[in-house]
């Protein structure tokens, strides 16, 4: 069976860098899964986990918007930020998303204060949901 390489990268450092067998990403307009010799495309990408498929094992990891490139036989994921279940420390992601979930409880409605409470609470969430699937 034949593989594609898929990399993920953010400003800071390549995160991910091996062959797999499957990609799965959650574009702007839906789930997309990305096999060997799949069309070319760019799409923009939600705050959502990538599961990866590698013979019978799935990893997961946490990615935080941006762009995935598709070409015939490699994926670039170019993240914002993207962390490996191991990297994300729970404690951290729980306080985040106590801090979003107040902002946006809290009655004020700044839009861009919102929109950042918004963004906030979807990498927590994110982060959790990743390091909860290693478990």
């Amino acid at each position: 069976m034949s593989t594609l390489l898929l990399e993920i990268v953010t400003p800071e450092r390549k995160v991910y860098a091996q062959e797999v067998d499957m990609v799965v990403v959650k574009g702007e307009e839906g789930q997309l899964g990305i096999l060997p010799n799949h069309i070319p495309l760019v799409t923009p990408l939600q705050i959502a986990p990538v599961i990866v498929k590698k013979g019978k094992q799935e990893e997961t990891i946490a990615v935080n918007g941006g762009f995935v490139e598709v070409r015939k036989d490699k994926v670039v994921i170019l993240a914002e930020s993207a962390e490996l279940p191991g990297d994300i420390d729970v404690e951290r992601a729980l306080a985040a998303r106590q801090r979003a979930e107040q902002r946006l409880g809290s009655g004020r409605r700044d839009e861009i204060d919102y929109r950042r409470a918004e963004l906030a609470l979807q990498r927590a969430i994110n982060r959790m949901e990743v390091s909860n699937r290693v478990k």
